[in-house]
């Protein structure tokens, strides 16, 4: 891509031509005037991973750690270098734009995209994305930061006002970013579907052109969330450049004619279509070409780094008695609904297909030298497993054909114009584009199915469009009749609808679903990303709770040791719905504390993106949480059950004992068209610690097969910066890492409430066993000790002593922290950055 002159290009531009450019043309690209030399961008999802241009039948990329698996490493290095790989995979994508990384604050555990983001402390979310921007740049294409601002839950996001006290907003949403672009300057932000205080993120003035542009100095292009844009006029006079996606709803000609009338003033199209073209030209530097094919990165490299990065977030919980690393020689049982699954990623914008994927039980057979006995144990999942990883396969790769038609079932003669072979049974159609079908079409999704046991089965199908499943011919399963509105897809689909069949063991039963896409639904989605609509088709062999229960409490009796995959998936935590509970689902917390009774010596690993509450966690006796660990997954774990990494991450969340003693427990919905953050800056570990609440593990917490001690701190302060410099000696017998933790504890009332003490800094160190080494943790004065004063709407430090706490959590025990002190001579107030 050639460089712009931006102002001689604006000026040869027509109104047409401007105002094209403020809106996508697809659900990926902008607009292109080749006419003007200015080349249309691709755009790809996300926070995890590039999936490139498409949900349906996407081209396959390398999947990394979710957000709060990713804060866990506390490495910022290891992030910089995840930015970059995230940056030469979309330019093996042709990718100029990644949709990420996403930092808003966990208010609760409840929420769906929870997991997607990267902690519940700013400092630690600020100065992860920072890396992961600094990286991603480094290749010439641009990062979006998102979303801003104060889109910490899902329930009617895009209806909902966040009610947020100014300070909260400073101290607690906004200051992540305030972090990233101070450290890193992204090439994009991306607004929130919300509103802040009466106003949508997308229109919002203050937010965009006050505090972002102009306070911050911030330089670069201001995007919509997908089709979060609800307004011209406004939208545009606030600073927002490009609606997405398109084609527009609010731009092309609603915006020519409100500026024909005079309501948009022709200078501020030409503010808003400039930072389109300087846009242009930052993305240049990739050398991505325009509209150019998706290939891959899938090498040895990638993988050696996917590994090393889900190996540095898997947080050690608990290790009581030495329970791990395991014995590779002992008899060792596998039990869990996560076993033989990789749940390697959280639903919505973070999922992708990912290259390669490792289970569990994958990975802990490969370490034990042969297949490990397993059992299920118990159900967790919310919708039927996916039916195209169970099929027979065609070559290699099980799954089904897709064919698609213009004539409906049962038309003589029809011919199909599109003929897969799919393995992911979970179709969103949003992306699917035929230049053979109009908007009324049809498909046969069709395999073979060969149960592995006697016994019922559960087959499922959730749609928008219509959809029947056969088995043999036989109707089983009828979500075209009589259809009820569900929430997955985006909410845009039904609900599932479930049928249960009888079969025999190693019979081969002819499965086919027959599907019309959307025209064909008989409801009203609230949401208007349907595109051609869609279809999950799903199945799963029933058993009886108890009975399984039973039986993995004799074979535990039977063996050494057990290991326990348990936790949630992209079903449960997943965008545009939030979990209902912070319990595991079904009897899966009954399994646990029965099978542990039956054998001590069992562990307990929990893949979640967020908290859960733990009942049994006095009787188990150790419990690693594993994320969803991106496609090495299951190496990952069985790499840190067997001692072949020695865990290093830490709680880039605080685990509550229970939903009700979060802090915003009676504050996470919307009601009458608004959520307050009622707990305003107490969030996190700054509630527990200041209401002295008890929880599970605090925020900073994890364990290693070694142990450390830190000495010899010393803090500086001059020229307005702070330099905390410490001694790391690891004191064990083997290699580790370990990370200083660094909070900043005003020592005397401040003119306002504040928390007990706050993270401001953090450096992680790996030490050969008996080494030691130094560490130097540094930030500016105003940014370690303001808070943000309402009444002079500036941030103040305020004049006084304060006491630097580093420690290997935001817990302090005896002998695993150091604190000193430090001065501020005299108050005074700043804005900007």
């Amino acid at each position: 891509m050639a460089h712009i002159n931006v102002e001689q290009t604006l000026q040869k531009l027509s109104l047409e031509d401007k105002i094209a450019l403020l809106s996508g043309v697809d659900f990926w690209h902008t607009k292109g005037l080749p006419e003007h030399g200015v080349p249309s961008l691709r755009l790809s999802d996300g926070p995890n991973g590039l999936r490139g241009t498409k949900f349906f039948n996407s081209v396959p990329a390398a999947c990394f750690p979710c957000g709060t698996g990713l804060g866990a490493t506390f490495n910022q290095e290891l992030l910089e270098e995840a930015g970059r790989k995230m940056g030469e995979e979309a330019i093996a994508k042709n990718v100029h734009v990644i949709l990420g990384p996403t930092i808003n604050m966990q208010r609760s555990p409840l929420g769906g995209r929870g997991f997607e983001s990267i902690g519940e402390d700013p400092f630690l979310a600020g100065l992860g994305a920072a890396a992961l921007v600094r990286g991603i740049q480094s290749t010439g294409v641009q990062a979006t930061i998102k979303h801003f601002v104060c889109n910490e839950q899902e329930h009617k996001r895009q209806g909902v006002q966040s009610i947020v006290t100014e300070r909260a907003l400073r101290e607690l949403y906004a200051l992540p970013f305030q972090l990233v672009v101070r450290d890193s300057q992204p090439g994009a932000f991306m607004t929130a579907y919300n509103g802040v205080n009466g106003t949508f993120c997308s229109e919002n003035p203050k937010l965009i052109d006050g505090l972002l542009r102009k306070e911050w100095g911030w330089n670069g292009l201001v995007m919509s969330d997908w089709c979060g844009t609800y307004s011209t006029v406004e939208a545009t006079k606030a600073g927002l450049d490009l609606e997405m996606p398109g084609p527009p709803t609010f731009r092309g000609d609603l915006l020519k004619f409100s500026t024909t009338t005079g309501k948009v003033w022709q200078h501020i199209i030409d503010d808003r279509a400039r930072e389109v073209l300087k846009f242009v030209n930052k993305c240049a530097s990739s050398g991505v070409k325009e509209n150019g094919p998706e290939g891959t990165l899938d090498t040895p490299e990638t993988a050696a780094l996917l590994r090393k990065i889900g190996n540095e977030g898997i947080v050690l919980l608990k290790n009581e008695n030495n329970t791990l690393p395991l014995s590779k020689t002992k008899k060792t049982l596998v039990i869990g609904p996560n076993a033989k699954v990789a749940t390697y990623c959280g639903g919505g914008s973070a999922s992708l297909t990912a290259y390669y994927t490792v289970t569990p039980y994958d990975g802990i057979s490969e370490k034990l030298g042969s297949p490990a006995p397993y059992t299920v144990g118990a159900y967790t999942h919310k919708l039927l497993p996916l039916l195209g990883s169970q099929m027979q396969p065609r070559g290699d790769k099980p799954g089904m054909s897709w064919k698609v038609y213009n004539e409906p079932p049962g038309t003589p003669s029809r011919q199909a114009v599109d003929d897969l072979w799919l393995t992911n049974t979970e179709m969103y159609l949003v992306d699917y584009i035929n230049p053979l079908v109009g908007d009324l079409w049809y498909a046969d999704i069709e395999g073979t199915f060969i149960p592995e046991e006697d016994g019922a089965y559960d087959f499922g199908l959730i749609v928008c469009g219509t959809a029947r499943l056969f088995i043999d011919d036989k109707l089983v399963v009828d979500n075209a009749t009589k259809q009820v509105s569900g929430d997955a897809f985006y909410g845009c689909a039904t609900r599932e609808e479930r049928r249960r069949a009888t079969l025999k063991k190693g019979t081969s039963y002819h499965i086919k679903v027959e599907f019309s896409s959307a025209p064909t639904y008989t409801l009203k989605p609230n949401n208007v990303m349907v595109g051609s609509g869609s279809v999950r088709i799903g199945c799963c062999k029933v058993i009886d709770d108890q009975l399984e229960i039973q039986k993995s409490v004799q074979l535990a009796k039977e063996h050494d040791q057990v290991i326990i995959c348990g936790g949630l998936n992209a079903d449960w935590e997943t965008e545009c719905s939030d979990r209902a509970s912070m319990k595991l689902p079904g009897v899966l917390d009954q399994l646990i504390s029965e099978v542990t009774s039956a054998n001590p010596n069992t562990v307990v690993v929990m893949q979640t993106g967020t908290p859960e509450e733990m009942p049994w966690l006095s009787k188990v006796p150790a419990v690693i949480q594993a994320w969803y660990g991106g496609n090495e997954t299951g190496n990952c774990i069985a790499d840190v059950l067997f001692g072949d990494y020695n865990p290093s991450g830490k709680l880039s969340l605080s685990f509550p004992k229970r939903v009700q003693d979060v802090p915003a427990f009676l504050n996470f919905r919307t009601e009458a068209g608004r959520v307050l953050y009622g707990e305003d800056i107490y969030l996190g570990y700054r509630y527990y610690e200041f209401a002295d609440i008890e929880v599970n593990f605090p925020f900073g917490h994890g364990l290693s097969y070694t142990t450390f001690a830190f000495s010899d701190l010393s803090v500086t302060l001059k020229d307005k910066k702070l330099a905390v410099t410490l001694k790391v000696q690891n004191t064990g017998s083997i290699k580790g890492a370990e990370v200083a933790q660094m909070y900043i504890q005003p020592t005397q009332a401040a003119k306002v409430n504040r928390p007990v003490k706050e993270l401001k800094g953090f450096a992680k160190i790996e030490l050969d066993a008996g080494e030691t080494k130094e560490v130097v943790i540094e930030e500016l004065e105003k940014y370690a000790v303001s808070y943000f004063d309402e009444e002079r709407n500036q941030w103040c430090v305020e004049a006084g002593e304060y006491q630097v706490v580093v420690s290997n959590s935001s817990a302090i025990t005896a002998g695993q922290a150091l604190s000193s002190s430090f001065t501020v001579d005299e108050t005074y107030w700043w804005s900007g950055m």
